[in-house]
């Protein structure tokens, strides 16, 4: 099942795969979420954090709202993402779920694009 829609945005600054067999690590990507999937999306997300060493875009703007378990998923996303020190921005967010990441207090952990 395919939850996501991966678009790398840079060149990767490590070595090169080819040459060295060794992964390589995304400068910055964006992810897009759909509504039926939030949970899962945030999940492959939270995966692929290791491989997104500066920021990764998630992109919202499919999503109508998030349920609990949405919510519990995001926190744990945010606690990954800074542990990893990677910038998270959240793209396309709707005013009430922006009411609803204030509330639970984790708007302060994301940036916010349109």
């Amino acid at each position: 099942m395919r939850v996501g829609v991966w678009q790398w945005r840079s060149v990767p600054r490590s070595k090169n795969l080819v040459m060295d067999g060794s992964a390589m690590a995304m400068m910055g990507a964006t992810l897009t979420i759909d509504d039926k999937w939030v949970v899962q999306g945030l999940e492959e997300a939270r995966e692929k954090l290791d491989i997104t060493d500066s920021e990764l875009v998630v992109d919202f703007s499919s999503v109508a709202r998030l349920d609990p378990r949405a919510v519990t998923a995001l926190k744990n996303f945010a606690d990954v993402a800074d542990d990893k020190n990677v910038k998270v921005v959240l793209r396309g967010i709707n005013v009430d779920i922006y009411r609803v990441l204030k509330l639970v207090k984790l708007a302060q952990r994301f940036s916010f694009s349109s």
